[in-house]
């Protein structure tokens, strides 16, 4: 996928029966499906089952199994709860007659109350750096298969404020600032504009998780699979403009990492939240560096 417009129609579901939808895949060069693909349209599938005055507030995910894709995903949606200003919905992804992925979600009705957030990072802005695919350069000869992820055309564009590099072999503190953006106008509707964040956002998390043990084991070395995810939507966003995703690692352990990201617009203002836990294992065969 090159830009927005494919996305968004990759996002697009088929409707088979009410509460029934089938996705195409997102040819991956690793085999198997991306879960910001499952998630975004698990969400498409939510939002067409939700009346229109209410907008996801939040979704809650477990990765239950690799997708295949060169196969569809069917999307069987759950109409928990219709309330007065909530709506609740429970999203089962199935391949083979097996779940592979479920999700809540949870939608409001908009309304007026108490206010107050965090506040921007400030760091250089997204005019000043090279994004991810030009710093790729740097380990095209060293981690060719890496390489290839980063030169894969993607409709999202991401600029990091750090360079990471990954073959580097010390500790680094677990905190990135990477500046992300649509490739592509979009239009107004706001339930667009979330899932194609949904899409983006399970870039960047599980590698944030790694920067501190660079200096016992290199990235080429470990099996990296998304476990759990979760977002919140606080304000409208728009995600053909830039938006600055402030990532922090708190703690790895028992062979998993955990990450969670503040996405923040240009004028400061906090629009989402995100977590990611994801499985991080040294590939059999290849020990930690001594």
């Amino acid at each position: 996928m090159k830009n927005v417009a494919e996305l968004s129609a990759l996002i697009g579901l088929e409707r088979i029966e009410d509460n029934l939808f089938r996705g195409q895949s997102y040819q991956t060069n690793w085999g198997r499906v991306y879960g910001g693909q499952v998630l975004a349209q698990a969400l498409h599938a939510a939002n067409l089952t939700v009346p229109e005055d209410r907008m996801a507030h939040s979704l809650h995910a477990y990765f239950i199994l690799a997708g295949d894709v060169d196969l569809p995903v069917i999307y069987e949606v759950d109409r928990i709860r219709d309330g007065g200003s909530f709506a609740t919905r429970r999203v089962k992804a199935i391949q083979k007659g097996r779940a592979i992925f479920n999700m809540s979600a949870s939608f409001q009705v908009r309304e007026e109350g108490i206010e107050h957030q965090i506040d921007m990072p400030n760091v250089p802005g997204p005019e000043a750096l090279l994004s991810d695919v030009e710093l790729a350069e740097s380990f095209k000869d060293t981690l060719p298969d890496l390489y290839k992820r980063y030169r894969t055309p993607r409709p999202i564009e991401f600029k990091p404020v750090e360079r990471v590099d990954f073959l580097d072999p010390h500790p680094h503190q677990p905190r990135r600032h990477v500046w992300i953006r649509a490739k592509g106008e979009i239009g107004d509707s706001l339930r667009l504009h979330q899932e194609i964040f949904v899409f983006a956002s399970d870039y960047n998390l599980l590698t944030t998780a790694i920067l501190p043990h660079q200096d016992i084991v290199r990235f080429d070395q470990l099996m990296l699979a998304s476990l759990d995810h979760a977002i919140w939507f606080h304000r409208d966003f728009r995600m053909d403009e830039w938006l600055l995703l402030a990532l922090e690692s708190p703690i790895a352990g028992n062979a998993r990492g955990f990450t969670k990201g503040s996405l923040f617009n240009t004028r400061g203002q906090l629009v989402a939240s995100v977590v990611q836990e994801g499985l991080i294992r040294v590939r059999h065969g290849q020990p930690p560096q001594q």
